[in-house]
């Protein structure tokens, strides 16, 4: 269950160009939006996302995993860095490594990530693509809370995009990732604002 403290501050964690980091700090510019991103951290140099996170004067860190001896390790440093924000809530924006053990054991139940397909369906790296093969008429976007599977965790929300005759991976991903993100700044911000609670897999709404 989220906490009940004022602006809920956001640690969001990224790998590439930062649409979705870039939504969230125009939604948190607004105060009734009831959250803030105090930090943004990458697993990655010279990246778009950083550079939103430095125009916005967002503390950005960087921790890459062949800077550390092992990936236990690696998950152990960003653990640390993004508890010393002191997180109500960990967005996981395009990040494209799984955390570990150490991260979820400190940050369980109040991470969260989108995956561009219907969860269950088309988990992994290539759920757009998995989708087309299949031949379904509809996928969509999942916000879940994150646990040690892969696209595995609780359903916060799900957002459901038409798949066309005539699209490929590229036009029906990025039709997906346009419904992800609004998803995401709607979905962040009533977990931010109401608080939620997770039982049996369901994630409800209101503290």
């Amino acid at each position: 269950m989220s906490t009940s403290r004022n602006p809920q501050r956001l640690v969001v964690l990224v790998s590439g160009s930062g649409t979705n980091l870039q939504a969230l700090i125009d939604a948190c510019a607004d105060p009734a939006y009831g959250a803030v991103v105090v930090a943004v951290g990458a697993d990655r140099d010279d990246i778009l996302a950083l550079e939103r996170a430095e125009a916005a004067g967002i503390p950005t860190f960087v921790k890459k995993v062949g800077q550390f001896t092992s990936r236990d390790n690696w998950d152990h440093a960003v653990a640390d860095t993004v508890a010393a924000f002191e997180p109500d809530l960990v967005v996981l924006a395009g990040f494209m490594k799984l955390v570990g053990e150490d991260f979820l054991g400190r940050f369980a139940g109040r991470t969260v990530n989108t995956h561009p397909a219907l969860s269950p369906s088309f988990p992994g790296m290539h759920g757009p693509a998995d989708a087309l093969t299949y031949g379904v008429k509809v996928t969509g976007a999942t916000l879940f809370v994150v646990d040690g599977g892969v696209d595995t965790g609780p359903i916060v929300a799900q957002t459901v995009v038409p798949v066309e005759d005539d699209d490929d991976i590229d036009s029906l991903h990025e039709r997906i990732k346009v419904a992800e993100r609004a998803m995401l700044v709607e979905n962040v911000g009533r977990m931010a604002r109401e608080g939620f609670t997770i039982t049996d897999r369901k994630v409800r709404f209101g503290a």
